[in-house]
C-alpha cells in the first residue's frame, strides 16, 4: 500500500449559505489523500498501473466549481468521484477549507474532513 497526498490545491470559487458568498466567491483550499497498491506501477514504470494525479486534481477542480451551500456536500462529491472513477483506489481522505471564513472573528480557515474506503 502507498499514499498519493495532493496538498494545498488552491480554488476560487462560490460556496457558502449566505447569497453574498454565492456572489462574490472565496478562496478554498483543498487537501486530498488517497491510498492504493503502486507494487505493479513500481514494477512497470507505467502511468495506466497506477493512480494519476492529474486525474484526481482534476475532479476536485470540477466538483470545486459546482456551487453548494456546504463543505460536506463538495467534499462527498470529491469522494463519490474518486471511488467511482478510479478503482485502483482503496480509501481516500480529503480537506475542503475555507480561507477567512465569514464568522465574524479573525479566523485563518474553516476545514471540513471526510474520507471513504472502498
Amino acid at each position: 500500500m502507498g499514499k498519493i497526498k495532493l496538498t494545498n490545491i488552491r480554488v476560487f470559487t462560490n460556496h457558502g449559505c449566505l447569497e453574498e458568498e454565492g456572489k462574490i466567491g472565496s478562496e478554498y483550499r483543498v487537501d486530498l489523500t488517497i491510498e492504493a497498491n503502486f507494487s505493479k506501477s513500481a514494477e512497470t514504470d507505467n502511468l495506466a498501473d497506477t493512480v494519476d494525479y492529474v486525474h484526481l486534481n482534476r475532479i476536485v477542480k470540477e466538483e470545486m466549481a459546482i456551487r453548494a451551500k456546504l463543505l460536506e456536500q463538495v467534499a462527498k462529491r470529491i469522494l463519490e468521484r474518486i471511488m467511482n472513477e478510479l478503482q485502483l483506489v482503496d480509501k481516500a481522505e480529503v480537506s475542503v477549507s475555507k480561507i477567512n471564513p465569514p464568522l465574524g472573528g479573525d479566523v485563518e480557515m474553516v476545514s471540513l474532513i471526510l474520507s471513504k474506503t472502498r
